[in-house]
């Protein structure tokens, strides 16, 4: 689990979180959502110690991260596993390099035993014979899986994903939302997603955060969020007439 407790973080005299507490639970799928501006990617990356935070408490399984010493700290870098916008796989490097990078960096296993967890990954997230291939030769989701096997190659604790569904048609983002889905169920790893995709925040929302200007504004499940009446919310979520259609047919049941 992580716990955040009145986090603020500024840039020179702009504020962008201003105190928000928050839990994500191990095992779930947990959303964060917001329009642009709302503080979702500063958020993401204090979390992942990327920013640190002006004032604030983040822990990890009960553990402060500033009280962490650098063994700790390298550790829970290890525990941590990260899906980029976009993939942010290296060009000139194959699948099987790009998803063998972290345990390259993090551990100390020989070549062979990490072949073999590179090649379990790469099963896991159907991307067989792929190994050889360069990122240009792959479809934008199987780009996708690539980054999520790099994520998860050294079996973390956390997965964290910015934006997992960018630039992919509704099909492919279905089926990489069912796949983090499955992941986190089936390792029990506290996942934590920043979205903008309504389809994963009614499809795999387990616990969803919205964000408005630095603010936590709500929280809930995507059950809840058919029944919430706070209008920052439905003004956000159901802003295209699908969703409103959708919401209305669910309240009438």
């Amino acid at each position: 689990m992580i716990e955040v407790k009145k986090i603020y973080k500024s840039f020179g005299d702009s504020p962008v979180l201003k105190g928000v507490d928050a839990s994500f639970e191990a095992g779930k799928t947990n959303l964060i959502i917001g329009k642009s501006g709302s503080g979702k990617t500063v958020f993401l990356k204090t979390l992942l110690g990327l920013h640190l935070p002006d004032r604030g408490i983040i822990s990890y399984n009960g553990q402060s991260t500033a009280a962490m010493s650098l063994k700790e700290k390298r550790q829970l870098k290890q525990d941590l596993g990260m899906v980029f916008q976009g993939s942010a796989l290296f060009d000139s490097l194959t699948v099987e390099e790009n998803v063998m990078f972290p345990l390259k960096m993090f551990t100390s296993q020989v070549y062979s035993d990490m072949l073999d967890r590179v090649n379990f990954v790469l099963k896991r997230v159907n991307l067989i014979n792929s190994n050889h291939k360069f990122p240009a030769e792959l479809s934008g989701g199987m780009q996708k899986r690539v980054a999520i096997a790099r994520a998860i190659v050294t079996n973390p604790k956390y997965l964290f994903c910015d934006e997992p569904n960018s630039g992919l048609d509704p099909r492919t983002s279905i089926v990489i939302d069912n796949l983090i889905q499955e992941i986190t169920d089936e390792y029990q790893m506290t996942t934590v997603i920043n979205t903008h995709d309504m389809n994963s925040v009614m499809e795999i929302g387990e616990k969803i955060i919205f964000l408005q200007e630095g603010l936590k504004e709500w929280e809930g499940t995507n059950e809840d969020i058919f029944k919430t009446d706070n209008e920052a919310v439905v003004n956000f979520v159901y802003s295209s007439n699908l969703f409103k259609k959708v919401r209305k047919a669910y309240l009438e049941e």
